[in-house]
């Protein structure tokens, strides 16, 4: 476990498949940070607290129907574990029926010390130690995963590309999608022409002014047409 003086902002994720760890997150900006100790990532597998001699981390729906549920015990050990020095980090549930994951979430996240994943499989997890352990659930989307490590892979991406020295410039992320409310505006690069296809020409023009004015405008027409739950959100709090 990641203690003392160091103090770097750390996951910790609970998984029977630890081996699914780091990941893509072992590559490009976030791999490059992990490797350079911006941030940490600990891995426990759930399958280590079992008790029995089969190490079985499961059994049967109480009500019958189809697959299987995480125990309690089980998973009530290993976030036990995990909270060693961490008793104030967040434990979160990557699944379906939690709050839906927001870039708001993923700030607030980031700038505390550490996250504590726990990644679902089977049906789910015994409903006890959810409420016993007072754990945060969080969703993707509507749709459902195997299970919940590409869940923490994905919230945990977000996450580590706003801690401080991961991204390249620290205004790359000011103007992304959801950062002020709204879904970002489209990009243009070389070559001029494409396909009979023109880059707009405020964009080369040279007139910041203008282009911060064009890109604000297409992100508003953009959040529009493609997210009208955001864009009254952002229409509210603009108008404010």
């Amino acid at each position: 476990m990641t203690e003392g003086a160091e103090r770097i902002w750390t996951s910790r994720v609970l998984t029977l498949f630890p081996e699914m760890f780091p990941g893509p997150l072992g590559v490009s900006l976030a791999g490059k940070a992990l490797e350079m100790r911006s941030w940490a990532l600990e891995t426990l597998d759930i399958r280590a607290f079992a008790r029995d001699k089969h190490a079985s981390v499961d059994d049967t729906p109480c009500g019958g129907g189809p697959g299987m549920v995480m125990r309690p015990d089980v998973v009530d050990a290993a976030i036990e574990a995990a909270q060693a020095g961490a008793a104030d980090w967040p434990v979160i549930y990557l699944s379906p029926r939690g709050a839906p994951l927001t870039q708001a979430r993923v700030v607030e996240l980031a700038g505390g010390p550490g996250v504590i994943l726990l990644c679902g499989r089977y049906e789910g997890v015994d409903e006890r130690v959810l409420q016993a352990r007072d754990v945060e659930e969080i969703s993707l989307g509507d749709y459902v995963l195997s299970g919940g490590e590409p869940a923490a892979l994905a919230l945990m991406d977000a996450c580590v590309r706003l801690l401080p020295g991961v991204m390249g410039s620290a205004q790359s992320g000011d103007e992304e999608s959801f950062e002020r409310g709204l879904l970002e505006y489209p990009h243009y690069t070389r070559p001029r022409q494409w396909q009979g296809r023109e880059v707009p020409e405020v964009l080369l023009s040279g007139h910041h002014e203008k282009v911060r004015a064009w890109r604000l405008a297409q992100a508003e027409q953009t959040t529009k047409e493609r997210r009208p739950d955001l864009w009254e959100r952002y229409v509210a709090t603009r108008d404010r």
